[in-house]
């Protein structure tokens, strides 16, 4: 069986296969009943066989012939056969342009050109996204051609489009087109492609980019009363282009007067505003910068635009205040440069610019909208930044920095339409909005503390004072605030209640006003939630004043709480009374058993027939049973008090476990069958979960706990060998011997083998790939201990792992693919687990003829299979072999099977194609490998280099100086040298 195995385990994904019939020639025209499919309502065999009919054109050698005819020739009417046309000569230009002959290029330069001529003479324009397509298809052309072929690409599409309005429209899609292969960041580009872009854009400043500017001027010029669609185009591509050319084509007298034009022409303004964002935005001389934002800021100023209070259009405010922030965090760039330059009379001006445009700042700032406000933010992080930097502040500076915090504190605030119960994206954007204001609160509290601290506190208690009669939204974000200034005033380890004393009588002030004022029976979820976190956030005060622990204790367990009518925030309660009572565990003593009590009914197992909907999720009940297990854990009881108090908590989930196995052994519908097994599986968890209390200074042994965990491995064993629902009840029950075998040691040993039992049985690639992570921990912590069942389950390990891997698969099922190779993997991880855990003799004792088939997969593993996790990982268990067993004293034939099997593997792996010295993880390996050879040296002497010398190197046909110097690099004392030496010896060694 075992040789049946070895020869299957590497059989890697095949290829895809293809069919053999020739290369079809679409001559005669194109499959018309192919060309039905790509219309959107066409039934699915349609559209199956229009995108088989897509890939046939692909390779077909002269497909895109007949799509270049049938859109130079306008054939088809349809839209979305055009499309497709485009798309065939896109695939043609993108992926094999250089395989055409010059004639057949220049037929595909005609068609475009001649398809674009067409375009001023159509009664209607083209769909847009046909349009775009074009333009795609240009711009690629452009990019393959304008170097070498077509040098006049931007004159010639120019004498074509003129001033023709559809032109002009794919003249600037075709632009955009152009300016996304050469420069947008999203698109990955290789060293080649980047090389070529970065010598278009330069041959483009030389040659063409003032005549395109001039185009630009002209169409603006032409168009900016007549026809607003194409001139925010126009504006778009100005400003695309401006950060890649000569600033001083467009920041001119004539341009910038024309933009601020537009800035005052409705359908324009914003595009205009975007624009000369971009030109603000454009790196430059910090002098020079600051001049062109003075006195962009003086016209506009004088217009009018900086009277935000006039302005009614927010999608317009929204695009000024990202304009004004670009022109706030210029002059910071520039005061940043000046000053780090040593130029103070420059900087100076740069800080009174920056002043004199505060106000507009704040006005932004505190605008309603939060779009507009969220514009302006970077512009106000980075001022603070500044006077952050200031050694005094003018008064001035600290007004404004009240301000900010005033308006940071407003704009923090819940509006009215909030939906707290169905969050949607408009709630999302504002939880992102509340971020970043949060970063401007940190930065205020680096500015100034003491005011920071003094605001919060006036805001807190004004508010705190009537909560009764005060809206929701201004008591969540009076508290809210408290919470914050435990980030923005940091402390090391929580201690906000010791040292500076202003400081901690200040938040000992408002943390007591929080916790006898109330306000936690405020009738809104936000602000019960907030007053849990901010409780938990400040457990240590409860250190400091635990007169109060009881009063919130109670807000936890009522219908404050766990018991409130909100499923929201009960969820989020068992968390937060979690991490409460595990910080406060010392306090925790006097109410141990009243808290056991009162949750009693929140540790139920909800079966699934009761019908009974309980308050909690099985996933908020672990934290409730956690909680449950520190109280128990970390009390002053003795042993005794302990034990029974756990086995209170574990007995009524033991019972529950058996009667509902019974049932499901009984179940004949799968689906509660399903409910059965997902209800057997939380009781594993949460006695799992309650084992998370113990710790190295509580140990279960010390707590009297250990037979109640033994009754319940007891208890839930028997799972393993149930028929149904295999999948959940196994992770169940191992993921509970994972953590029994960390808290009982050595008194899980004799569950062990029959657990391994049932979970072999039936495996599948996943089961396999979780069992063997729980044998690794058994064999690492144990090590000889559990050597004898080892030796008793290492081959049966091994069937039952060969026996899923030679399982045939479809050829193209990728997840079946995937975990073989993650079980290949985990099987090479249990043999370096053995090995590495001096347990050698595991191996050894399996008889010869095995040891060699074991042996064997190794080495396949190193050099067959193309995965360097597990070709490293196999690497690692070759030198622990060599190294336990490749001395005069290793077994009989070991040192044949090194010089035979190991050497070769180490030259044979790294020259494989598949073996890619440029990635991380394949560099790994061959350290490994490097490590491997270095270990057969180390045993094996001068023996070793001789072989290398005078057999296995020349074999391979190496040049002697080439051997002689390899030969050295491996006696090198330092093993680092020697792995350096070895990746330029593959990298040389490769074609």
């Amino acid at each position: 069986m075992l040789e049946r195995d070895v020869c299957g385990f590497f059989c890697g994904i095949r290829g895809h296969a293809y069919c053999n019939q020739k290369t079809p020639s679409i001559a005669a025209g194109m499959d018309e009943q192919a060309l039905l499919g790509l219309n959107p309502n066409a039934d699915s065999d349609f559209r199956q066989r229009a995108l088989a009919y897509f890939e046939q054109l692909k390779i077909s050698p002269d497909a895109w012939q007949v799509c270049a005819e049938a859109l130079a020739q306008r054939t088809y009417s349809d839209d979305h056969i055009k499309f497709f046309c485009f798309q065939v000569l896109e695939h043609q230009v993108k992926y094999k342009y250089s395989e055409l002959t010059t004639v057949q290029q220049q037929l595909i330069r005609e068609t475009l050109v001649s398809w674009l001529q067409a375009q001023m003479l159509n009664p209607q324009p083209e769909k847009t996204f046909i349009r775009n397509k074009a333009a795609q298809v240009f711009a690629l052309l452009f990019v393959t051609e304008y170097l070498t072929k077509w040098p006049k690409f931007f004159f010639d599409i120019l004498s074509v489009v003129d001033l023709n309005p559809r032109g002009v429209d794919l003249y600037l899609r075709i632009l955009m087109a152009i300016d996304s292969e050469l420069v947008d960041r999203d698109v990955v580009h290789t060293s080649e492609e980047a090389r070529r872009n970065t010598l278009i854009k330069d041959t483009m400043r030389e040659q063409c980019i003032p005549n395109l500017v001039e185009s630009w001027y002209q169409i603006l010029q032409n168009y900016q009363y007549t026809n607003s669609e194409v001139t925010c185009q126009c504006l778009e591509v100005v400003g695309a282009y401006v950060s890649w050319i000569d600033l001083s084509l467009i920041a001119n007298d004539r341009f910038i007067n024309m933009l601020l034009g537009h800035m005052s022409i409705e359908v324009l303004r914003e595009e205009a505003c975007d624009c000369l964002f971009e030109i603000v935005n454009k790196g430059m001389d910090p002098v020079d910068k600051m001049k062109l934002v003075e006195s962009l800021c003086q016209v506009l100023q004088s217009a009018g635009f900086f009277s935000i209070d006039r302005e009614e259009d927010v999608d317009f405010l929204a695009r000024f205040s990202k304009l004004v922030n670009g022109m706030g965090q210029s002059l910071i760039v520039s005061w940043t440069k000046l000053i780090k330059n040593g130029d103070i009379k420059n900087a100076q001006e740069a800080l009174q610019a920056i002043e004199t445009k505060v106000a507009l700042m704040l006005q932004l700032l505190i605008h309603e909208d939060d779009d507009i406000s969220s514009n302006i933010i970077g512009f106000c992080y980075d001022y603070l930044h500044i006077l952050k930097q200031l050694t005094v502040l003018s008064d001035r500076q600290k007004a404004n920095v009240e301000t900010i915090m005033l308006a940071v504190m407003k704009k923090l605030t819940y509006d009215e339409e909030y939906n707290f119960e169905n969050e949607g994206e408009d709630e999302a954007m504002f939880v992102e909005y509340r971020k970043q204001l949060k970063l401007l609160l940190d930065r205020l509290a680096q500015v100034s503390p003491e005011l920071l601290l003094a605001s919060v506190r006036r805001v807190f208690s004004s508010t705190l004072q009537n909560w009764q009669t005060t809206r929701f939204m201004e008591v969540e974000v009076a508290i809210r605030l408290l919470y914050m200034l435990a980030e923005a005033l940091p402390v090391s380890h929580g201690a906000h209640f010791s040292g500076d004393v202003s400081k901690a009588s200040a938040l000992q002030d408002m943390m007591r006003t929080l916790v006898t004022s109330g306000v936690s029976s405020y009738q809104h979820t936000s602000v019960t939630l907030e007053f849990f976190e901010t409780v938990v956030r400040y457990e240590k005060f409860f250190t400091v004043e635990p007169q109060h622990i009881p009063c919130v204790l109670m807000a936890f367990l009522d219908h404050r709480g766990l018991r409130h009518s909100s499923a929201k925030v009960r969820s989020r309660t068992a968390y937060l009374f979690s991490r409460f009572v595990k910080s406060l565990n010392k306090q925790m003593n006097p109410f141990i058993e009243d808290i056991l009590n009162r949750i009693q009914d929140l540790l139920e197992l909800s079966p699934p027939e009761n019908g009974y909907q309980s308050l909690l999720s099985s996933d908020d009940q672990l934290f409730i049973y956690e909680t449950a297990g520190v109280l128990i854990v970390n009390s002053e009881y003795p042993a005794e008090r302990k034990q029974a108090l756990m086995r209170n908590l574990l007995t009524p989930l033991m019972e529950k476990f058996k009667i509902l196995l019974e049932k499901l052994m009984l179940a004949q519908d799968e689906e509660r069958q399903a409910s059965l097994a997902d209800c057997l599986n939380h009781a594993v968890g949460f006695a799992s979960r309650t084992s998370k209390a113990f710790s190295n200074k509580q140990t279960v042994k010390q707590c009297g706990c250990s037979e109640v965990y033994l009754d319940c491995l007891q208890t839930f064993l028997p799972a393993l060998s149930c028929p149904l629902q295999k999948d959940i009840l196994r992770s169940g029950v191992r993921t509970f011997l994972h953590r029994m075998i960390i808290c009982l040691e050595e008194e899980v040993l004799p569950f062990i083998p029959s657990a391994s039992e049932h979970m072999l049985k039936d495996c599948e690639a996943k089961d396999l790939q979780e069992f063997i992570p729980l044998i690794n921990q058994i064999t690492a912590k144990f090590k000889i201990q559990v050597s004898p069942f080892l030796q008793q389950m290492f081959m049966p390990l091994l069937h039952a792992i060969f026996e899923v891997l030679l399982r045939p698969a479809e050829e193209n099922d990728q997840s079946a693919a995937l975990e073989k190779q993650m079980l290949r993997r985990s099987y090479f991880a249990f043999l370096q687990t053995v090995t590495g855990s001096g347990m050698s003799e595991v191996i050894a004792n399996q008889g010869a003829e095995n040891v060699e088939r074991v042996l064997v997969t190794v080495i396949q593993g190193a050099v067959e299979y193309p995965d360097p996790i597990a070709q490293k990982t196999c690497f690692i268990i070759l030198s622990k072999l060599v190294e336990l067993w490749g001395g005069k004293d290793g077994p009989v034939g070991f040192a044949d099977f090194v010089y035979k099997h190991i050497v070769p593997a180490c030259f044979l792996a790294p020259l494989k194609q598949t073996f890619d010295l440029a990635d991380a993880q394949t560099v790994l390996a061959l350290s490994e490998c490097a490590v491997t050879l270095k270990t057969i040296h180390l045993k094996r002497g001068p023996e070793c280099v001789q072989y290398l010398q005078q057999e296995y190197l020349p074999s391979l046909q190496v040049a002697p100086e080439i051997i002689q110097e390899f030969c050295q690099a491996l006696q090198q004392p330092d093993a680092k040298v020697f792995k350096n030496y070895l990746k330029v010896f593959f990298q040389r060694a490769k074609p």
